[in-house]
């Protein structure tokens, strides 16, 4: 049998920008990625805490110290700048490895700086 657990999570990001006229994304701070052990186009689950919007998209990478999270696309209707997000990746486990998965937390202060 297969799980989907938890692997990583940036907890109460905030949304530093906007940008509705760009291909569908979440643009993230190259560094915040990389705590977060998120790769460039890995799926995501966005669960924006200031409207309650659940949403799936993917990561592109953002420059390296900017601490940009950044909506694109058809999700930057569901944002506004200076929202407080919860960004989510899972994977997909035998049952043996889902035992023993430890997901990585990343929780941020209201300036993207990690806590």
């Amino acid at each position: 049998m297969l799980k989907i657990m938890l692997k990583s999570k940036i907890h109460l990001g905030t949304v530093t920008e906007t940008n509705l006229y760009y291909e569908g994304s979440i643009t993230l701070d190259k560094e915040l990625m990389e705590k977060a052990n998120l790769l460039p186009y890995e799926q995501v689950e966005i669960y924006n805490v200031n409207n309650g919007q659940r949403f799936t998209t993917y990561v592109i990478e953002g420059k390296k110290g900017s601490r940009t999270i950044c909506l694109n696309g058809a999700a930057a209707r569901l944002a506004s700048p200076g929202d407080r997000v919860i960004i989510a990746s899972y994977a997909i486990l035998n049952e043996n490895d889902a035992k023993k998965i430890s997901p990585v937390i990343v929780s941020l202060n209201d300036r993207n700086e990690v806590i």
